[in-house]
Order: C-alpha cells, then structure tokens, then sequence
C-alpha cells in the first residue's frame, strides 16, 4: 500500500506524459525471459545487448564476470541500463556455476546459444516448458566449456553462409525479437506481476526525479504527520 501511495505522490514530479509511459511499458515488461551474459569484454557489443533487451522489454540483464568487467557504452546503450534490472556475479574466481544455480532455483532453464549435439533452432524452442535464461559468450571465444557443459538447452540460430557465427549483439536481437514475437502471441503468462510492476514504477520514478531521496524523505515526514 504504501508503494502505492509513494508512485501516486512522485508521480507529481514527472510530467504526466512521462508517467503515462512508465506504466504503459510496464505492461509489457517480461521476466519470463531473461539474458545471461558470460565474461563479455567489449563494451561496444555488450551495450547494444542491453539496449536490445529493453526494447524487447526483457527486465533482467545477469552478468557474470569471472575474467573480464562489465563496462557500459552509454554512447552505444543510450541510457538503457537506467531502466533494466542488472545483476552481477563476481564474487568468485569463477562465477558461471553459482550463477546457474541462481537462476535454477528462479525457476528458470539455461539456454545456452551454442551449437550442439542436442540443439534446437529457433523455431523448434519450447516456450511452453517454462522460464528460460539465455546465455551468451564473449566475441572471440564463445561460451566456456563450463557453462556449455552445465546448461540445461542448446539453441542455434540457423545461417547459410561461409561465416560461422553471428556477433553477441546480434545473436541477441535475433532470439530476443523471435522469441519475444512468439511469446506475446502465446497464452502464456509471461507479464509481471502487479507488485513487480509497482516496485518497477517506483524505481524508475526514482532514476528520473532529481533529488528524489529527498522528496521521499518528505513524503514519509508528511505521512507520519
């Protein structure tokens, strides 16, 4: 309730414009899908993912850094990562089990998009089956053994040509806007939940309003009057 009530007041803040939008894209924010993304160490590349998942509306970016940071491009992701969801994995030496595991227990399937024995192309992809996190490699070298080793599904995208692979920012555009395209025609429900959405709209507020901690500070001052 009280979520509620706080969008309602830093609502005030924005312009209406601006707040109509927040709650129309919220609409179709997913968590159904979500990216994973292995020790990527080129910024270029790794902002256009992130760009790409916002226009696709897929919330959550999980970054795994065993060798490599991740940096942002903002001049490549154009304020993207402002409004998704980012979660990193560094604590370790190798982060790529641990954060499988993460995901497992979130329900999800980790996709890897490599090549496979087992591999599936993009229109035989279940969707149906339930949550999927879809792993993407560095540029040069693809995912670790590791990881393709210990994922649940292999995707490929299928090509007809001499060259052998597509670059990280495409592979992701070309299974995201398939996928997601496939998804929003489904009956699956693949949208937020209403508390997702608020808490979602709540920080977005927060990103955008200047000094917004202080007007929140004075939101709770007048409440509790």
């Amino acid at each position: 309730m009280v979520t509620k009530e706080l969008i309602d007041y830093l609502s005030g803040f924005v312009s209406e414009k601006r707040f109509d939008l927040f709650k129309k894209i919220v609409e179709k924010r997913t968590r159904y899908l979500t990216v994973v993304l292995e020790d990527i160490y080129q910024p270029h590349n790794a902002s256009a993912v992130l760009r790409t998942c916002d226009c696709f509306g897929i919330q959550d970016v999980h970054i795994i850094e065993n060798s490599n940071k991740y940096d942002v491009n903002p001049d490549v992701a154009l304020g993207s990562d402002k409004w998704l969801s980012m979660h990193k994995y560094n604590s370790a030496e190798e982060n790529t089990l641990d954060t499988f595991k993460y995901l497992r227990k979130k329900g999800y399937r980790i996709v890897a998009t490599s090549p496979h024995t087992n591999d599936v192309g993009l229109d035989q992809f279940s969707l149906e089956k339930g949550k999927a996190a879809f792993v993407f490699g560095t540029e040069l070298k693809g995912l670790s053994r590791l990881a393709i080793n210990n994922a649940d599904e292999y995707l490929r995208i299928p090509m007809y040509g001499f060259t052998e692979s597509f670059n990280i920012s495409v592979s992701a555009a070309i299974i995201l806007h398939h996928l997601s395209s496939r998804l929003h025609l489904s009956g699956i429900n693949w949208s937020l939940s209403q508390d997702e959405k608020d808490i979602l709209v709540l920080d977005w507020l927060r990103k955008t309003i200047k000094s917004a901690d202080k007007i929140e500070k004075q939101f709770f001052k007048l409440k509790g009057s």
